[in-house]
């Protein structure tokens, strides 16, 4: 069988160069790659196995001969170059917020929805929202059990959400403060060192923003579950990666802590970390770097009833974006 030719499109930037290397260490089994950005990057030469790679200017011709595109360069790149990709025969595979709804294309958590991936008729696939993904690696065992009926989620966004500006003004921010310097916010409306923010992205009519929505919509499409009811507040933190989320999760039937735990047993790409009598629970930095997100602080709700509390994090760069995009190529 041939080898694919993939190409990475957006490769310059954080979720592309997390895409190289997950294709490097999961050991991806390509016949050639190809890497493209914007022509400011076009020249420039990025490592892969050993070798080098010279990124190569994204244009409307880039794509003969290539079978799997992974995009992650912005929803208004997806929209004017993901079409031209399809057209050319690649599979897309859309790290933005472009193609998530639309139908026809497919909305994949490969531990979760596999065989969606199957059914692209405009050949696009579409790689879900960071904490949306997050989020669902710990929802999905538990709605298997006991069928979800409602979600009230807050998260805790770490800056890289925000790309490396992110990360950037956040430390440029507690040196200033540390030095007694004045400094004025660029990324963040509000200073994000020693803060926390309520807001991660734009705010829409209904008074929550679009990153709240996203959670919403693509959790109902993912889950094949139009009747789930779900509310959230994004909020961003001064941590540099990994995502947490706290959730109550309301379901139909009674889900005893005992069969909940359990769950989890065999699920790839999620564990429970749960002893708070040893101080043992997941926090960012067990997930920076890594694949797996990490579930703790179960137990019932005191409010709710058939409803549990929980905890989970997840590296968003790599869980979140890169490594779901490659996992859904190796479906391929």
């Amino acid at each position: 069988m041939k080898l694919p030719h993939v190409a990475i499109v957006g490769a310059t930037g954080a979720v592309g160069v997390e895409m190289l290397l997950c294709l490097e260490q999961r050991n991806f089994q390509l016949g050639e790659l190809t890497l493209l950005a914007s022509a400011r990057s076009a020249g420039k030469k990025m490592k892969f196995r050993g070798e080098e790679i010279v990124v190569k200017e994204l244009t409307h011709d880039a794509f003969e001969g290539i079978d799997i595109a992974l995009f992650s360069a912005g929803g208004g790149i997806s929209l004017e170059f993901a079409p031209s990709a399809a057209a050319a025969g690649a599979v897309v595979i859309d790290n933005s917020s472009a193609f998530r709804m639309e139908e026809g294309v497919p909305l994949v958590v490969p531990e979760i929805n596999p065989e969606a991936a199957k059914d692209r008729p405009k050949g696009i696939i579409a790689n879900p929202n960071c904490t949306t993904i997050i989020s669902l690696m710990a929802l999905a065992p538990l709605h298997e059990k006991f069928v979800l009926k409602s979600v009230i989620a807050s998260s805790y966004q770490a800056v890289s959400g925000s790309g490396a500006q992110g990360i950037i003004e956040l430390e440029e921010q507690v040196k200033a403060i540390a030095t007694g310097q004045e400094f004025t916010p660029r990324v963040y409306p509000r200073q994000i060192a020693f803060n926390v923010i309520p807001q991660v992205d734009s705010f829409t009519d209904n008074g929550y923003t679009k990153e709240e929505m996203k959670m919403a919509n693509e959790g109902r499409k993912i889950l094949g579950h139009d009747t789930l009811k779900v509310s959230c507040t994004c909020v961003r933190v001064p941590v540099y990666r990994s995502h947490s989320v706290s959730i109550t999760a309301q379901f139909e039937q009674e889900p005893e802590l005992d069969k909940a735990r359990a769950a989890y047993d065999g699920k790839a790409g999620v564990h429970v970390v749960d002893d708070p009598s040893q101080m043992i629970f997941p926090v960012p930095l067990d997930t920076t770097g890594k694949d797996d997100c990490l579930v703790g602080r179960i137990r019932k709700s005191l409010v709710l009833d058939n409803a549990l509390d929980i905890w989970v994090v997840g590296d968003q760069v790599r869980k979140g974006a890169a490594l779901n995009a490659v996992q859904i190529a190796e479906i391929l």
